[in-house]
């Protein structure tokens, strides 16, 4: 009888999805507000009666949509976009999250709710809709603008934050408070997470999918996929991180395989069928008697949302250099919540650290907030019109010398391409780093679910680790070198330091990379203190170590040379333009 029960909802689902989001269509209205209709009009709390039976089996259907909505954001997320991104995007990004978690968050304390409750609420009001946004873009025309593009460029940035704050509200809810400490470990054990699923993935994942594709079998394939993308899930909520990051991460690295398009074009129908239960599931937690009650609340966030996200995105992209225009039409593009804030609203649902009002409270301000999204930015030109006859002349003058200081500032030819070098030496000293103390903390990891670890082996296993670590390591120190190399040679001024110049900048070049390799052995002894051996032993193990380093220094640069072209052999494959 129960798989009648279920055959009966799912149908009942479907039916009513289906023809409201026909009428929704026809209304020229976002399809996802569709589906939050037609929950509320089957769920259990609209009369006459309820028309789902088994609402706990829906709810994990609507699990599986969480995963293929975060999947599929990922698939659309590329690490080459994120590297265009400019720093307009990413300070804008940055204003508008900081600002919107205070907003809600002091909304929530206003209303007297509980700390867990107002901290998720400014969280849900921190992330726009990308799916609402390029749909309303694209039906606009509007996709080729310039606004546009750095609207994207937020989104972008937005999602990479969004899977930083989902992963923090975990931790959160599992302490019960909010600690600097705790708040930089776990922020370091995700970058740590990230970085190395990010790059294990991206060297192993589009291969193994080339090979499955070589079959040329749409079917397996497609189930090759979705093994990857559960199995990945699996690992994520193992390690004590979301089901979200998961997807959301194995789809980043899918995004930069060769046959993306084709997995794009498998996985479309099974994300459309879904998402689609996912939304209509949360309709179905939806109680009009609650929106009713709480109709004051959800107007103040509504506007709390469009004023708030105008004004804080409009200042990040003006205090980055934007003109006063274009920062308003970023802002009043960006002035909506969506599907990030309905996962973090389940997130606090599921961890059961929110109140039951809350949940709906997110649907309802996200509905009005999406019917809005089309009108605000249909009306920023005009608006930015009628502001510039407003403002007092002082005011627009001073807003024009600040456009053209920040841009004044900019580096041109050589110091561009010095500062160029620079970062790209500190992107790769870090990611370096990360590795690093990833293979350290899974020695350690290994430790302590090891029955009884005596001296020795303490000893063997942190041995091994170091070994494993050596070209990362070997890469590090070479780096180093030559960012101190580079560093002493700009910073050192030969009019101040006269016939001593070159002995200086030797100096400086060599005492660098020195004081960095202190610093890095410290952290190591910190990260595996649990599996550190006596001070004999470990003295043996570095004199091991520094042996092999000499005898095999080549080989290790090698081994490192030879990861990182696979590495830009995968990023630069995918010719798609994504």
């Amino acid at each position: 009888m129960h798989g009648i029960h279920f055959i009966q909802d799912l149908a009942v689902i479907m039916l009513v999805a289906g023809v409201v989001t026909v009428l929704f269509h026809k209304l020229r209205q976002p399809v996802v507000l569709g589906y939050l209709i037609a929950g509320l009009i089957i769920g259990p709390h609209t009369p006459p009666y309820a028309l789902i039976t088994d609402q706990d089996t829906i709810q994990t259907l609507a699990e599986l949509g969480v995963v293929f909505l975060m999947f599929s954001l990922g698939l659309e997320f590329s690490l080459k976009k994120l590297s265009r991104v400019g720093a307009a995007a990413l300070v804008a990004a940055l204003a508008e999250i900081v600002l919107m978690v205070w907003i809600g968050y002091e909304i929530g304390r206003y209303f007297g709710w509980q700390t867990m409750d107002s901290l998720f609420l400014g969280a849900m009001l921190s992330i726009s809709s990308t799916t609402i946004i390029v749909k309303a873009l694209d039906e606009l025309k509007l996709k080729q603008e310039g606004f546009a593009r750095l609207i994207f460029g937020v989104l972008i940035v937005e999602d990479v934050l969004a899977i930083a704050m989902i992963a923090l509200l975990s931790g959160i809810a599992m302490t019960g408070s909010v600690q600097a400490g705790e708040v930089g470990v776990t922020l370091g054990k995700l970058a740590i997470f990230i970085t190395v699923a990010l790059l294990a993935g991206l060297l192993l994942v589009p291969r193994l999918l080339a090979y499955v594709a070589r079959s040329g079998s749409r079917e397996m394939l497609l189930v090759s996929v979705l093994g990857l993308c559960f199995g990945f899930c699996l690992l994520a909520i193992k390690l004590g991180y979301s089901v979200a990051l998961g997807a959301f991460m194995i789809g980043a690295v899918m995004a930069e395989s060769e046959h993306l398009e084709t997995i794009e074009d498998l996985i479309e129908p099974i994300r459309d069928l879904f998402s689609a239960i996912f939304f209509v599931a949360i309709g179905l937690m939806l109680d009009p008697s609650v929106l009713v009650q709480y109709a004051g609340p959800i107007a103040l966030i509504t506007v709390a949302v469009v004023l708030g996200k105008v004004l804080t995105c409009g200042f990040g992209a003006f205090a980055a250099g934007q003109s006063p225009r274009t920062s308003l039409k970023v802002g009043m593009g960006l002035a909506q919540i969506g599907e990030f804030s309905f996962i973090i609203a389940a997130l606090g649902a599921s961890l059961k650290v929110t109140s039951d009002f809350l949940y709906p409270i997110a649907v309802a301000v996200s509905a009005l907030t999406t019917l809005t999204t089309p009108y605000l930015i249909r009306a920023a030109d005009g608006t930015a019109s009628s502001l510039g006859r407003i403002v007092p002349r002082p005011l627009a003058q001073l807003a024009g010398l600040y456009t053209d200081w920040l841009s004044s500032l900019q580096l041109e030819g050589d110091k561009a391409a010095v500062a160029g070098m620079i970062r790209r030496i500190l992107l790769h000293v870090v990611v370096n780093m990360l590795l690093v103390a990833a293979i350290f903390l899974g020695g350690a990891w290994l430790g302590r679910h090891l029955a009884a670890i005596a001296g020795w082996h303490k000893a063997m296993l942190w041995g091994t680790a170091l070994l494993v670590s050596l070209p990362f390591l070997v890469a590090i120190y070479r780096k180093l070198v030559a960012l101190a190399m580079l560093l002493a040679e700009i910073g050192i001024d030969e009019r101040l330091a006269g016939s001593h110049t070159p002995r200086v900048r030797r100096l400086v070049s060599r005492l660098i990379p020195l004081a960095a390799l202190i610093g890095i052995g410290l952290g190591i002894a910190a990260l595996s203190s649990a599996i550190l051996p006596p001070w004999e032993l470990l003295w043996a193990v570095l004199a091991i170590a520094v042996g092999l380093l000499l005898v095999l220094r080549r080989a290790l640069v090698a081994i490192h040379a030879k990861l990182q072209i696979a590495l830009m052999e995968t990023l630069e494959g995918n010719g798609h333009g994504h």
